[in-house]
C-alpha cells in the first residue's frame, strides 16, 4: 500500500484543477492562492510545496518569501503556459529555468497543452519519493557513520543545500566525481562525505595531493613501482590506485598534473587497470575516483594544458563548491562550528563572539574561504582570556581592514 504524500499547492485554483493532481489517490493536497495564506495555515508536516504560475517574476517573489520561513521542505515551481492553449516549446525557457533554480526551487515543472495531468502526476510523485529516501540532515554533521567521527557539510544556504544533495545522490552512485572550488571550499570534506555514504564506505578512502610531488614521482605514487625500476627501488611497491582497491581515491588538485601523466591516467580511468613502474602486466583495479581542482579546468583546456578527453572522464558527476562570500548566510553558523571545536581544544569553552565581531566576519570577502575563517576562530581563540567575549581586538587585521 502507498504511503500518502502531503503537498501545499500555492497558486490560481484553475491551475491546480487543470493539473489533475487532486486525482492522486496518494496524495493529500491543501491548496491556497498565495504565500500570505499560507503562513496563515496552522503548522503541518509537509512532502512539498508546488508555487504554480504562468509568470516567473511572482514565482520567484513566492519562492524568496517560502525560503524565508523556518523549515526544508523542497520547493517546486509549476510554470504554465499562458495562455493555457500555447505551447511551452515556442518560448525561450532556459533562463527562466535558471532564474527558479537559483532562488533555491529544487526543481521546475512544466506545463503545456501537450502534457497530460496523469504524466505530471507521476513525475510529482517520482520527485517527491526521491526526497524522501534522502536524509536530510547533512548540514550541521551531527550524525555519525559507521561508529567512525562525524562527517557533515555546514551550510543551509540554498548552495550548501545542494551541495549537500549532489552528495548524496553522487555517494549512491558508480560514477567518477569532480569537485571544483576555490582553495579552503573543503572539497576534500565533500569527497570523505560521498566515501562515507556509498557503498565502498567499509574499504579504504585513500587522498592524493597531485600537487605535492613531482611528475617522476607522482607517477609511482599512483601506480606503483617493480623491484630494480629505478635507482633505490629495491622492492616491490603498491600505488594509491592499488591501495584504494575497492575503495576510493580522492585525487586533489587534479589540474597541477602534466599532459604526459593525464593520459597515463585517462588510460587507467578507460581500462580499469594500472601498469607499475618498470613492470610489464597491468593490474585490474577496482576503484571509484572522486578528483578534485581549484582550477577553471574549462580555461586549462582551451590553454592546452588540461586534456579534453580525460576532464569527460573525470566530470562524469560534476560537483562545485561556492566561495565563502557566495553563501554568507553560512559564516556564523561556521564560526560557531570552530568556536566550539577549538574552544574546547584551548580550554576555552565559555568564550563568545562579540556584536562587532560578528559584523566584521560577515563583511569579510574571505579570499582564504573556510580555511581562512577556521584560522581566525582559533587564532582568536589562542588569544582570548577563558570566558572572554572576543570582540574586533582578537580578530586578525585582515578581517579588521587594519593591515
Amino acid at each position: 500500500m502507498q504511503s500518502i504524500r502531503s503537498l501545499l499547492w500555492i497558486g490560481p485554483a484553475e491551475s491546480l484543477a487543470r493539473s489533475g493532481v487532486p486525482d492522486a489517490p496518494s496524495l493529500d493536497v491543501t491548496w491556497v492562492p498565495d504565500v500570505p495564506a499560507s503562513l496563515a495555515l496552522p503548522p503541518m508536516t509537509l512532502d512539498a510545496i508546488v508555487v504554480a504560475g504562468d509568470d516567473v517574476g511572482p514565482l520567484l517573489s513566492a519562492v524568496g518569501d517560502l525560503k524565508r520561513r523556518p523549515g526544508d521542505t523542497p520547493i517546486l515551481a509549476r510554470l504554465e503556459a499562458h495562455p493555457p492553449t500555447k505551447s511551452l516549446a515556442s518560448r525561450d525557457l532556459a533562463p527562466r529555468i535558471r532564474e527558479l533554480l537559483g532562488a533555491g526551487v529544487q526543481d521546475v515543472l512544466l506545463a503545456g497543452p501537450e502534457d497530460s495531468p496523469a504524466n505530471l502526476r507521476a513525475e510529482l510523485l517520482a520527485r517527491i519519493d526521491a526526497w524522501r529516501a534522502e536524509p536530510r540532515s547533512l548540514s550541521t554533521g551531527e550524525a555519525s557513520l559507521d561508529g567512525a567521527d562525524p562527517i557533515g557539510v555546514i551550510g543551509k544556504s540554498p548552495a550548501m543545500r545542494d551541495v549537500q544533495s549532489l552528495a548524496l545522490r553522487a555517494a549512491h552512485s558508480r560514477a567518477t566525481v569532480l569537485i571544483q572550488g576555490e582553495t579552503g571550499t573543503g572539497k576534500e570534506l565533500v569527497g570523505r562525505l560521498i566515501h562515507a555514504r556509498s557503498d565502498r564506505r567499509t574499504a579504504a578512502y585513500v587522498a592524493l595531493n597531485c600537487a605535492a610531488f613531482p611528475e617522476s614521482l607522482l607517477e609511482s605514487e599512483l601506480f606503483g613501482y617493480r623491484k630494480g625500476a629505478f635507482t633505490g627501488a629495491d622492492r616491490d611497491r603498491p600505488g594509491h590506485f592499488a591501495l584504494a582497491h575497492r575503495g576510493t581515491l580522492f585525487l586533489d588538485e587534479i589540474g597541477e598534473t602534466s599532459p604526459a601523466l593525464q593520459a597515463k591516467l585517462l588510460r587507467v580511468l578507460q581500462e580499469r587497470e594500472v601498469l607499475p613502474v618498470g613492470g610489464s602486466q597491468p593490474r585490474p583495479i577496482d576503484v571509484r575516483v572522486i578528483a578534485a581542482t581549484h582550477r577553471d579546468l574549462d580555461a586549462e583546456i582551451r590553454a592546452g594544458r588540461f586534456r579534453e578527453d580525460l576532464y569527460y572522464r573525470l566530470a562524469v558527476f560534476p560537483i562545485r563548491l561556492p566561495a565563502l562570500r557566495e553563501r554568507s548566510g553560512d559564516i556564523l553558523e561556521l564560526a560557531e562550528h570552530f568556536m566550539k571545536i577549538y574552544g574546547a581544544e584551548e580550554n576555552k569553552p565559555g568564550c563568545q563572539l562579540s556584536a562587532a565581531a560578528r559584523r566584521l566576519l560577515l563583511s569579510h570577502a574571505w579570499p582564504g574561504n573556510v580555511r581562512e575563517l577556521e584560522n581566525e576562530i582559533q587564532r582568536a581563540l589562542a588569544l582570548a582570556e577563558p570566558d572572554e567575549r572576543i570582540g574586533p581586538r582578537l580578530l586578525s587585521g585582515r578581517v579588521t581592514g587594519l593591515m
